[in-house]
């Protein structure tokens, strides 16, 4: 994913033909975060009920962020096929809103890894490949995102 330009609050990006299906794969992930993995601290007043309402919350949240992954994914405007890649734009919102998504599924991965202290030592055969390198997908687009944030700021 490469900055191509800014027009107004609008970024445009140029994804490799083999790029596009992999950030549209990372985005249809979400979400990946167990609901459980959000917990209050134990010590809060009403421990039950706080949890409740934050679980609610954040079904919701999810929610309603699935839906915008699919209708971003569905906008034949958002994406514009060239000679050699494919242009996608976004706001500087929808940005700050793919982050999150983008790092829910690292996240939501890197919980499926065990929660390692240190990175995962990479051994095909361990059964964890698909989550070291949707994990490694999911942080190269987050960075792409961030370092065309910081150009134009």
């Amino acid at each position: 994913m490469k900055l191509l330009r800014v027009e107004n609050d609008r970024y445009f990006f140029q994804l490799d033909r083999d790029e596009r299906p992999l950030f549209e794969f990372l985005l249809r992930l979400y979400p990946l975060v167990p609901s459980a993995h959000q917990a209050l601290s134990k010590s809060s007043a009403n421990l039950d009920e706080n949890q409740r309402l934050l679980d609610e919350s954040l079904a919701e949240q999810r929610k309603e962020n699935k839906r915008h992954v699919e209708q971003l994914l569905a906008d034949a405007g958002r994406f514009k096929e060239t000679e050699a890649a494919v242009e996608i734009n976004l706001t500087a919102g929808e940005i700050e809103w793919v982050l999150q998504v983008l790092n829910d599924v690292r996240v939501g991965n890197w919980i499926l890894l065990g929660s390692p202290e240190e990175h995962p030592k990479f051994d095909p055969n361990a059964g964890n490949a698909a989550y070291v390198l949707t994990m490694g997908l999911a942080s190269d687009f987050q960075m792409d995102l961030l370092m065309a944030i910081k150009h134009n700021a």
